[in-house]
């Protein structure tokens, strides 16, 4: 019986992970809002799976749902969006402090911090009934570093990581693998095409590459796993 790996979130990068391990063989569902994402799922050959990924007890539902269509649920991974910008817009990332406020902290570092705090701790629990498993968290380079304007962006992604640092910990000798895949760059998407048009391709992040990134955390045995990865195009820049 094929690996079952659950996708949160399916538009884009999460559409190309799925892709990615149809491709080696395993069995893919994804967790999608829209009906227009969940159509592109079925058209992938994946399980489409109507939830709302940041309310527990729809993902439960959802991970339970994938293992029995399935057969059984052996890595999920968290692709989502988890931002809420404040209804009345601003800048991105939240803006400067002297700018911001509380529903901008709300929905640009809460939201985020949230959204991973449900991931983890559903997914466990998902992960522990199946005897082990992998969690891979998707997250940005606002986790390494913040930036001016930026910075209850980066406050989220910065919470996000601390939470995968300690569930990795606590999970190790429970069978199941967590880890953060930062990808420290704009990724090429249908939805940064409006920014980054001008921008050389070899300075973008390319979804079948981040979800190769994904596929090797994956598939990693217990003898060598990788709680922290970060992935960086050529041309851009690096930071140690």
């Amino acid at each position: 019986m094929a690996q079952t790996i659950v996708v949160l979130g399916a538009r884009n990068l999460g559409g190309a992970i799925v892709d990615r391990f149809l491709e080696l063989g395993w069995s893919a569902a994804a967790v999608a809002r829209s009906e227009d994402t969940l159509a592109r799922v079925r058209e992938r050959g994946a399980l489409p799976i109507e939830a709302d990924a940041s309310d527990p007890e729809a993902l439960r539902e959802a991970l339970e749902s994938a293992r029995q269509q399935l057969g059984s649920l052996d890595a999920v991974v968290n692709a989502v969006s988890a931002s809420r910008p404040p209804a009345g817009g601003g800048p991105f990332g939240g803006g400067p402090f002297d700018q911001a406020d509380l529903d901008a902290f709300r929905g640009w570092t809460v939201a985020v911090a949230e959204q991973a705090f449900v991931f983890l701790s559903t997914g466990i629990a998902a992960l522990r009934q199946s005897g082990g498993g992998t969690l891979v968290q998707i997250t940005g380079g606002s986790s390494r570093r913040a930036m001016p304007g930026r910075g209850l962006w980066a406050a989220g992604a910065f919470a996000t990581r601390a939470l995968v640092q300690a569930a990795a910990q606590e999970q190790r000798d429970h069978g199941i693998h967590v880890a953060l895949l930062a990808v420290d760059a704009t990724i090429e998407s249908p939805k940064t095409t409006g920014y980054t048009r001008d921008t050389p391709r070899e300075a973008l992040a390319d979804m079948p590459g981040v979800a190769k990134a994904v596929a090797f955390l994956v598939e990693q045995g217990a003898r060598t796993m990788t709680h922290e990865l970060v992935v960086t195009p050529a041309g851009d820049r690096w930071v140690p």
